[in-house]
């Protein structure tokens, strides 16, 4: 991606008891966000979490999402009018909270 393009990173926290179905998330909750997203959404990766620091430690996340843009504007434009429709997938996928970040890109 390019310095100054936006990231919107949603985390989901590994927690023991909670449930993540990596398969429903990549194969129809990120397609179907594209989908609504168009020409706004520039980019998107998904990343699994292996594990921690030191061995045989547990990743602190279960998985990522990165989203990016080419402004924060273009993001609200595209997600607000979607929001509510991606985020009633979720619990199709989890039941963890998913923990939402807005960056922008220096490197």
């Amino acid at each position: 991606m390019n310095k100054g393009m936006i990231k919107v990173s949603v985390l989901y926290t590994n927690i023991e008891d909670k449930s993540f179905d990596m398969d429903y998330y990549c194969n129809t909750h990120i397609p179907m966000v594209k989908e609504l997203l168009g020409d706004a959404l520039k980019g998107a990766t998904v990343e699994k979490g292996l594990g921690g620091a030191f061995t045989g430690s547990k990743a602190s996340y279960i998985a990522m999402g990165n989203m990016y843009y080419n402004s924060i504007k273009e993001f609200q434009t595209a997600f607000g009018p979607n929001a509510k429709q991606i985020m009633d997938d979720l619990p199709n996928f989890t039941d963890i909270e998913p923990v939402v970040q807005i960056s922008e890109v220096l490197i």
